[in-house]
């Protein structure tokens, strides 16, 4: 018997922030024609706990308390969101400003940590100052089922339905959440491929979404500093459409995640957990 593939929930952010995108004029290299599109935006957020600078990250200004949430579970500056005690977003146009109050506990490590980031939409580590900052010892998890190759059917498509920023103006990724029932629930978007990801955990932190049995789905490349974030999320399974790098391969393995990839042609790619007596 066909299982029947497992119907979308309703996006939820149908149309773009009207922040999020604005309408640039452009001409050919003749200036014989022109023309104007539609662009993807980026602010500088600078993000500072218990008023100390921490980092300073180029984001699509949406949903920026999600992002400040996942940004500070993904990057292990907090333990989980009762870390949080406070957060003040202050601002406007292209220079955004967080203050985020943390419990002490969280606030010692961090000083420990002596990490001062200058973020980029095309670096996840930047900044780190140890090998042992890029590289930290996280929690195995206790393992969870694959998803029914059903729930991988179409995928592509359907999550256009949380991509509206990227049909209309293009140049952003995007991160999804698929429930343990295989309903799409939750999108983000931004320009920063971890951007992206740390605003859907935020998101599904602040709304308290249960994410046990889920899967995280992420447009971009699959490479190291992705696995680490859904590892400190808790979530136990990734998909990613584009393919892993071997260094996401072996975390995902040593970390009990389940990590497939979905290429554009062909069936979906197990890499984790790995066949017994695989490479």
């Amino acid at each position: 018997m066909n299982a029947k593939r497992p119907a979308s929930a309703a996006p939820a952010l149908e149309t773009p922030a009207p922040d999020a995108s604005q309408t640039y004029s452009y001409s050919d290299l003749q200036y014989t024609d022109s023309d104007s599109t539609a662009l993807a935006e980026e602010v500088a957020l600078a993000i500072a706990y218990n008023g100390i600078s921490q980092a300073v990250m180029l984001v699509t200004p949406t949903d920026l308390e999600d992002f400040i949430v996942g940004f500070s579970l993904g990057s292990g500056i907090i333990e989980d969101a009762t870390d949080i005690y406070d957060l003040q977003l202050t601002g406007e146009g292209s220079a955004q400003y967080a203050q985020v109050t943390i419990a002490n506990r969280a606030f010692w490590n961090l000083k420990q940590q002596r990490r001062q980031l200058a973020g980029t939409s095309g670096c996840g580590l930047c900044g780190v100052e140890a090998v042992e900052q890029a590289l930290p010892d996280l929690k195995v998890l206790p393992g969870a089922p694959l998803p029914p190759a059903e729930w991988l059917d179409g995928l592509r498509q359907r999550i256009g339905a949380f991509q509206p920023l990227g049909q209309h103006c293009g140049a952003v990724h995007a991160a999804v959440f698929m429930n343990g029932q295989g309903e799409l629930l939750m999108g983000r978007e931004d320009i920063g491929r971890h951007n992206a990801l740390d605003k859907l955990i935020g998101g599904l932190i602040r709304q308290n979404i249960p994410t046990a049995g889920g899967v995280a789905i992420v447009t971009s490349r699959c490479s190291l500093e992705l696995i680490q974030k859904v590892l400190r999320a808790g979530i136990q399974t990734l998909v990613s459409l584009s393919s892993p790098t071997g260094l996401a391969v072996q975390w995902a393995r040593r970390h009990n995640l389940n990590l497939i990839h979905l290429p554009q042609k062909s069936a979906p790619r197990v890499y984790s957990p790995a066949l017994e007596n695989q490479a």
